[in-house]
């Protein structure tokens, strides 16, 4: 039978999970196994803070930048290819680390996914029809209404999740929140050592605006230029992360540089406080001050000798 056990280090961004897996590296044979919605997509590097070359020399990195801008990445399709990863690594005698911030994926991953009926094609066409003449903001504050705690974790940009929400609401008279609730759980065994990195929502907020400083600094403009050259369609999957809609804003709609960025770090903060709310509520997580990183490797050592 597979080993279908990983360790999960799980924060908000901005809290240095990458540094947190790169430190068991060091002492562990680990690969690190991205779980970030953003991070799946090829065109992407910088805005999304994917490892560099150097973090990603220090040991296997799975999952990061292999989808194009125009392809949608579900939590079903993830959980399936993050199965696989682990059971690669497993079986190559490595430890797999999960790293990345969308809980919906996790959960996909460790609980699995509310078996939720087909919706009818008339409905999706209606919803798609809505999205294109009155933008994702008034269909966010359409969910909102439908279903709170579903539009409370999505960003009024993410156009393919809003959809997906409003279709499931309208196609199956249920929010998707509540068919969530009824999920499985334990369906696809994944066993998880969960690892939070613990922050209040002040203490990253001067990192959050150095890190867009970083990305600019980087590239991040012509880095979205060329996206946009390649996949030139506002609606496509990959640009509803944040950072995304506001460069093209700058670059399309001539929003000012500075405004734009501006925008960023409040949408980036907002992110950030959600995610917060949402791992709050995981639960057997072992949660970890920056100064306590250095009991991280005996901590998985402890749980990873325990039986399969």
């Amino acid at each position: 039978m597979a080993d279908l056990r990983a360790v999960c280090i799980l924060g908000p961004t901005g809290s240095g999970k990458t540094g947190a897996a790169l430190a068991l590296a060091r002492e562990l044979p680990v690969t690190v196994v991205n779980y970030d919605s953003r991070q799946v997509y090829t065109d992407f590097p910088i805005v999304t803070a994917q490892p560099d070359e150097r973090e990603r020399a220090m040991c296997p990195h799975e999952l990061y930048g292999f989808l194009p801008t125009a392809q949608a990445m579900t939590a079903a399709r993830f959980a399936e290819l993050a199965r696989a990863e682990i059971v690669k690594a497993r079986e190559q005698g490595r430890l797999p680390v999960l790293v990345g911030g969308t809980g919906l994926y996790l959960r996909a991953l460790e609980q699995g996914l509310a078996d939720i009926p087909p919706v009818p094609q008339e409905v999706r066409d209606w919803v798609l029809g809505r999205m294109e003449r009155e933008g994702t903001v008034v269909l966010h504050a359409d969910l909102a209404k439908a279903d709170p705690p579903t539009a409370a974790r999505l960003h009024p940009n993410d156009t393919q999740r809003i959809a997906r929400a409003l279709e499931v609401f309208l196609g199956t008279g249920r929010p998707l929140s509540a068919w969530f609730e009824d999920q499985k759980h334990g369906q696809t065994g994944v066993e998880l050592c969960k690892v939070g990195l613990s922050f209040t929502l002040r203490e990253l907020e001067p990192g959050l605006k150095k890190r867009i400083d970083v990305m600019l600094g980087l590239g991040a403009v012509d880095e979205m230029r060329r996206a946009w050259e390649a996949t030139p369609d506002r609606a496509a999957p990959g640009y509803s992360g944040i950072g995304c809609a506001e460069l093209l804003a700058h670059l399309l709609d001539g929003m000012d540089l500075a405004e734009a960025c501006g925008l960023w770090l409040r949408n980036t903060r907002a992110y950030a406080k959600r995610q917060l709310t949402w791992f709050a509520k995981e639960q057997q997580v072992h949660w970890v001050r920056p100064e306590g990183l250095g009991r991280l490797p005996d901590l998985v050592r402890s749980w990873d000798s325990g039986p399969v």
